[in-house]
């Protein structure tokens, strides 16, 4: 798919109010906890809990059909799609995106957590940015995973929410990462790290907690 996803401004008046009612709405839903990406253990109950905490996040920013736009830094590749529409999400614009978000380096395709695809919709709405999702990192097998943890060092989480298809490490064109991160910090939905170095945020769907 080619077309681009509408770009969505969001009025400044309104993000207090929504960082308010997201405050309210998530406490008690999720823990705190601090350092790197750092695989819990889970189940389809809690991976059902991710997307239940995302969907408290776009209510707040109303209704409507759920696009995200993609693009692969490592392999070019880019992708428009419609994810989610009238109620239900649409499983063919789903493995699309499995595809996209794939392991790079092994091929490997796994689910990519429908809660991270809504994080990602939220982030794109509160900052106005209609350009794809630069997308740096997102699923990882464990052979990629123990291969980075090898060669980059205890940067690289041993258990990595990226292994579990809820984790994904991003650019958007055109907005500072330092921007993405303070953005998505305000959701209080999952995990928000910001790389300056290597100039990415990652983000995640598990526990609320920054670095």
């Amino acid at each position: 798919m080619t077309a681009q996803a509408p770009a969505i401004t969001e009025q400044v008046s309104n993000i207090t109010s929504r960082r308010n009612f997201l405050r309210s709405s998530l406490t008690g839903l999720v823990g705190v906890a601090a350092g790197s990406a750092t695989l819990l253990d889970t189940d389809d109950a809690a991976a059902a809990e991710t997307v239940r905490r995302s969907e408290i996040l776009l209510a707040s920013f109303g209704g409507g059909a759920r696009t995200l736009s993609f693009k692969n830094t490592h392999t070019g590749e880019e992708l428009t799609t419609t994810y989610w529409r009238g109620g239900s999400y649409e499983q063919a614009a789903l493995d699309e995106i499995n595809y996209l978000l794939r392991d790079f380096r092994t091929g490997e395709v796994h689910n990519i957590n429908k809660g991270l695809l809504n994080l990602l919709t939220a982030i794109r709405r509160q900052t106005g940015v209609s350009a794809p999702v630069n997308i740096v990192s997102g699923y990882r097998s464990p052979k990629t995973n123990a291969m980075l943890r090898r060669t980059r060092g205890e940067g690289v989480a041993r258990q990595s929410y990226h292994v579990r298809g809820m984790a994904i490490d991003l650019r958007l064109p055109g907005y500072s990462t330092s921007s993405i991160a303070r953005q998505a910090r305000s959701m209080a939905v999952g995990g928000v790290g910001f790389y300056s170095s290597s100039d990415f945020v990652h983000v995640d769907v598990g526990p609320v907690r920054t670095w």
